[in-house]
């Protein structure tokens, strides 16, 4: 079977006025449907800039990513769009829901251009604010939930549109360390029910949580390894 994503010499070159920066230098990985990944490097490794590529919210300045088989680089960007929408769930550690609405209308936000009806996104929605534990909150604002509650609102709307890969980016880094453990224990349960987790951290604690780990230095892989540890829910 094809792996879900293959990176095949990825470089990304940002040009800073008459300097130019090597964000990715031919950086070569796969990545199966139902993986999850941890990748992890130190400020400037080109961890964020390899999220942004594998997200199709930038593009690689040579090599090849693929996506379920497809190149990304072929596509324009209302396909970038497509893919953004439908086959990547977006979870950062800002959370980013909108402030006057509710959460079942912050869930909803990804489904409105789908083309579905307003009770079929209401549907979509409310199912994913239970998976993640927020049944009793779908008419809360963000202002009126506590840190742990609206990451678990904005987990709920990267899965509403049932995407092949959930990006996570650092997604306990606003939240206590109790609050935290809970969070990464719900994205474990969403590993084990078979979806596909990439998660940037700086944190080895919460690396240790995935089944593998790739490690960024300089815009180069220098260890891709199973994790024997990964603790799944723990």
């Amino acid at each position: 079977m094809e792996p879900l994503i293959t990176l095949q010499d990825v470089s990304k070159v940002y040009d800073m006025g008459p300097v130019q920066v090597k964000a990715l230098d031919e950086v070569s990985l796969d990545i199966a449907q139902g993986d999850y990944v941890a990748v992890m490097g130190p400020s400037g490794s080109g961890k964020s800039t390899l999220m942004n590529l594998i997200g199709c919210l930038d593009t690689p300045s040579g090599g090849s990513y693929r996506l379920k088989g497809r190149e990304i680089a072929s596509m324009d960007d209302d396909d970038l769009a497509r893919i953004r929408n439908r086959e990547i769930g977006f979870i950062f550690q800002t959370f980013n829901l909108l402030a006057r609405t509710d959460a079942l209308q912050n869930v909803e936000l990804p489904l409105i251009y789908s083309g579905l009806s307003r009770r079929r996104r209401h549907e979509q929605a409310r199912r994913a604010l239970e998976a993640v534990g927020l049944a009793d909150r779908m008419h809360h604002r963000p202002n009126e939930m506590s840190g742990g509650q609206r990451q678990r609102v904005a987990i709920a709307r990267a899965l509403v549109n049932e995407p092949s890969i959930l990006l996570a980016d650092e997604p306990t880094g606003n939240l206590d360390s109790t609050t935290g453990d809970e969070i990464m224990a719900l994205i474990g349960r969403l590993h084990a029910e078979g979806n596909t987790i990439i998660l940037v951290t700086h944190e080895d604690e919460l690396a240790r949580r995935a089944a593998r780990v790739i490690r960024l230095r300089d815009g180069r892989v220098v260890s891709d390894e199973r994790n024997a540890s990964a603790g799944g829910e723990a």
